[in-house]
């Protein structure tokens, strides 16, 4: 299913119909993410070249507040889009 997707995407020609996927896209990503993290899930925050681990300690209309768990450092919050957490 994803080739076939992936494959429909690479037809489109036109610059402002992808932009259009892509925002649809980062809504699909916030939607699932406000189903699916809740207070006290164990979550990665996702950036391009790593992921560090935390915990969810207030969910938001499209953000999370979320303490990270990093060994032989404080503990810091974060606020973090839905879109860039992956649960554990």
């Amino acid at each position: 299913m994803t080739n076939k997707i992936m494959n429909e995407i690479r037809k489109i020609d036109n610059l402002a119909d992808l932009n259009a996927l892509t925002t649809f896209v980062q809504n699909c990503k916030t939607n699932l993410g406000k189903t699916t993290i809740k207070v006290g899930s164990k979550v990665n925050i996702v950036q391009k070249t790593k992921k560090t681990a935390g915990v969810v300690t207030k969910v938001m209309v499209k953000k999370a507040l979320v303490e990270t768990t990093a060994p032989n450092t404080i503990h810091q919050f974060y606020r973090v889009p839905l879109a860039m957490l992956e649960l554990i």
